[in-house]
């Protein structure tokens, strides 16, 4: 992909180590020149130090794939993820903003509080419940407040097979355990990692000239997750069920429980599903499927 001076586009990704950043290092390959940061190499504790970054990069996309994710933890480090999440966003869209880059950065379906009880739209008013929502939220309005291109993308329940996702834990735990007990009461979009990378990947590549100038005409929030939600107990069946290697698992019985059985410092949003419909009559595209995705995924 090239503009009319033969130049190919730059891309920034930071976070190249996180789900999501591993899958995105690969499906970008195609479509320029992948510039790709990570922790030490860029630390978002001290989000100042991203500015001369940008600027030396000189990006036409930054893709943010960082994010303080430890839901719990963030109760108590609230400092550490506001700025990872809440801050260093806002220093993006700035450096962005001087550089006409656009901007593609990823927020969660936590940034809700789960009690509208149907799908949550883009102008739904947001009430994160726990630290880690509000964080993110707070990143969403820093980008806003600076204006310039940008594209941010609430997703949900983002998995992989690589590093601590729900999916992997529930292989784990079912070749540990006969009887799994999993909440029924908290219900999303399941996600995959390598889904939402592509997608992502798409986007830029569906125009031929490398400005992404259409992209520019487009700016604003989108919600962007598995299609179709379920609870985490269905998730869980759906898990055991496509598992590649069932004659491994000791697992006889998944049964319901209710989230108030499991107290954790963090509340999560009970129903905090996501309607996707803005990003697909947008851009005409959209994920699959979460079970066609999960399938997929544990298929290798």
């Amino acid at each position: 992909m090239k503009n009319a001076t033969g130049k190919q586009p730059t891309i920034l990704l930071l976070g190249k180590y996180g789900q999501l950043g591993w899958e995105l290092q690969r499906c970008l390959q195609p479509l320029g020149k992948i510039v790709a940061f990570d922790y030490p190499e860029i630390n978002l504790s001290k989000p100042d130090s991203i500015r001369p970054l940008i600027q030396e990069v000189k990006p036409t996309v930054l893709i943010n794939a960082t994010a303080y994710t430890a839901v719990d933890r963030a109760e108590s480090e609230s400092d550490l993820a506001l700025m990872i999440n809440g801050i260093a966003p806002g220093i993006m869209a700035e450096a962005c903003a001087a550089l006409d880059c656009i901007l593609i950065h990823y927020s969660t379906d936590y940034v809700f509080d789960g009690t509208k009880g149907s799908p949550y739209l883009e102008n739904d008013p947001p009430n994160p419940l726990n630290q880690y929502g509000r964080s993110k939220l707070r990143g969403e309005q820093a980008i806003e407040q600076v204006g310039g291109f940008y594209l941010i993308f609430r997703t949900a329940w983002v998995y992989s097979l690589r590093g601590d996702s729900f999916v992997r834990k529930v292989l784990q735990w079912s070749r540990q355990q006969e009887t799994l007990r999993v909440v029924e009461d908290q219900i999303s979009n399941p996600t995959w990692a390598r889904m939402l990378a592509e997608i992502t990947a798409l986007l830029l590549a569906r125009q031929p000239s490398s400005s992404f100038d259409w992209l520019k005409e487009h700016t604003g929030i989108y919600h962007l997750a598995g299609d179709g939600y379920c609870s985490r107990y269905e998730w869980a069946q759906a898990i055991l069920s496509a598992d590649p290697h069932p004659d491994e698992q000791v697992c006889r019985q998944v049964l319901p429980a209710k989230t108030a059985e499991f107290p954790t410092p963090a509340q999560r949003p009970l129903f905090s599903a996501l309607d996707c419909q803005r990003f697909i009559s947008t851009f005409g595209l959209r994920l699959p499927v979460w079970r066609e995705a999960l399938a997929l995924a544990l298929a290798g």
